[in-house]
């Protein structure tokens, strides 16, 4: 599950993405790895919630398009089934692709925060 929400902070308003995987997953540690963090497969571990369930919330800049994917264990790589899209990689796999782009309505979407 992918959740976005946004935010004004006082670096002004970002786009607060929660990212989700089902406890099913098994890992003994999963990382999300993306253009946001220059492909670094250490840079975002994520947790463990109460129901096992995988998660990480990072902020990113509105209006973008970021790459992603997951990584379990350092070795086995996974797309998000509810990414926005998917863009073709140079290693012949898919990119997760989401877009933080702003709903046309400012207080519709953006919450004070952080």
């Amino acid at each position: 599950m992918i959740r976005k929400t946004f935010v004004r902070t006082h670096q002004g308003v970002v786009a607060r993405v929660q990212f989700r995987l089902p406890h099913s997953i098994w890992a003994d540690r999963i990382c999300l790895v993306g253009d946001f963090n220059g492909w670094d497969t250490t840079a975002h571990p994520m947790q463990r919630n109460s129901n096992g369930e995988w998660y990480i919330e990072i902020d990113l800049e509105p209006a973008r398009r970021y790459e992603f994917r997951y990584l379990c264990d350092g070795e086995r790589w996974m797309n998000d089934p509810e990414a926005d899209a998917y863009e073709p990689n140079p290693y012949g796999g898919k990119n997760s692709v989401i877009f933080t782009d702003l709903p046309e309505e400012e207080g519709d979407w953006v919450t004070d925060g952080g």
